[in-house]
């Protein structure tokens, strides 16, 4: 592993002035790469759903709809995606948008099934319709394993599958992706289709509902305690930049013509980043100080069940893109914790955010000498 910056000249290289369709950027993930793709010089188009109401979101705190040529329409429907996107004939299809959430699958399985099942095929099939594509990224997630329970790393090539809506809707995804990989996207010289499972993220700007980090965030700006279902629940835990690299990397590598990439890759953390659920809250209850957070864990919550224990293995991008985490989970918190206290301080967000992705280009996974400087350059960008 190196622990030299992130090549982002290289990405910049492949992608500045490229035309790119991005979906999902209204979401916590895509707004955070619109933004890095307008770093890096792209021409970026984006389509997704409006935001729903009631609460803050990342779309609006970076103006993100002033980066990227922003269209909305609901991928579950050809006409509404095709009309979107009648005008483009992009480089580089990313695919981002879809129905995220473990519980809410539950809730509305018809809804999980159509938007990251149907959907992906709708954005797949105006995708291989474009004269000048190079290659699609097509973001999937990590539950779309077959969970066994195991105490090592799902490999690319283990088995899919998903005892709850959300998690099959992600393994018929990855089906989808491989059958048009198969029927459409053979032809030598061809364009390139890459699908990517990332672990559990959090960052900056995710105010998502039932979701563990934002349900911290509403509490200690509230000032109030909060209840934590599943506590010795272990997941593979990320700041979100670091499998947005990755993307970034297979999207520079599909501009270069890299045909080896048109395969499945893992993005997840190292080791240390696999932890339950009452250490990632610990860890953020010991940023937050001297903000108060009152935990109360929850283990009798079975209402719906959900694994116990899931982690990646990603020796294949780390071979193979020269991908690895760059962050420690105390340096991930960190850059968390500084982007909230930010928001709440009134600060300008896309010049922050910016400067956090310049942060992360340069960290070299060093536990010892990153962490007080990401918190003294957060301090000045506050100032």
């Amino acid at each position: 592993m190196s622990d030299a910056a992130l090549d982002e000249g290289r990405m910049s290289q492949a992608l500045a002035g490229r035309r790119i369709l991005l979906t999902g950027h209204t979401g916590f993930k895509g707004g955070w790469l619109a933004l890095w793709l307008r770093r890096l010089g792209a021409d970026t188009t984006a389509v997704a759903l409006p935001l729903g109401g009631g609460r803050p979101s990342l779309f609006d705190a970076l103006d993100v709809a002033s980066m990227v040529r922003h269209r909305v329409a609901d991928i579950r429907s050809v006409e509404q995606f095709d009309a979107a996107v009648a005008d483009l004939d992009a480089d580089i299809v990313i695919h981002m948008a879809a129905q995220s959430l473990v519980r809410r699958s539950y809730a509305d399985p018809i809804e999980t099934f159509h938007t990251n099942v149907v959907g992906t095929a709708v954005v797949l099939d105006a995708a291989r319709r474009m004269p000048s594509l190079r290659g699609v990224v097509v973001v999937t997630s990590d539950k779309c394993y077959s969970n066994r329970e195991w105490p090592w790393g799902y490999r690319e090539i283990d088995r899919l599958g998903g005892a709850d809506p959300y998690s099959a809707s992600k393994g018929c995804a990855e089906l989808v992706v491989d059958a048009y990989r198969n029927s459409f996207f053979r032809e030598p010289g061809g364009p390139i289709i890459a699908s990517a499972r990332a672990g559990n993220v959090f960052g900056g700007g995710d105010w998502s509902e039932d979701r563990l980090v934002p349900d911290v965030v509403r509490a200690v700006t509230a000032g109030q305690p909060i209840s934590v279902r599943n506590p010795r629940s272990v997941r593979p835990w990320q700041h979100v930049l670091e499998p947005l690299a990755g993307y970034l990397m297979l999207a520079a590598g599909m501009m270069e013509g890299n045909r080896a990439i048109d395969s499945a890759w893992n993005f997840g953390p190292d080791s240390a980043g696999v932890v339950d659920v009452e250490t990632l809250v610990s860890a953020f209850r010991e940023a937050w100080k001297p903000r108060a957070l009152e935990v109360q864990f929850d283990r009798s919550d079975t209402s719906r069940p959900e694994a116990g224990l899931l982690s990646l293995d990603s020796s294949k991008a780390k071979l193979g893109l020269g991908w690895h985490p760059r962050l420690t989970m105390e340096q991930a918190v960190t850059l968390t914790v500084d982007w909230y206290r930010a928001h709440l301080d009134h600060a300008e967000m896309r010049a922050f955010s910016e400067r956090q992705i310049e942060q992360y280009v340069a960290a070299t996974a060093d536990p010892v000498a990153t962490v007080t400087d990401f918190t003294r350059e957060a301090t000045k960008l506050c100032a």
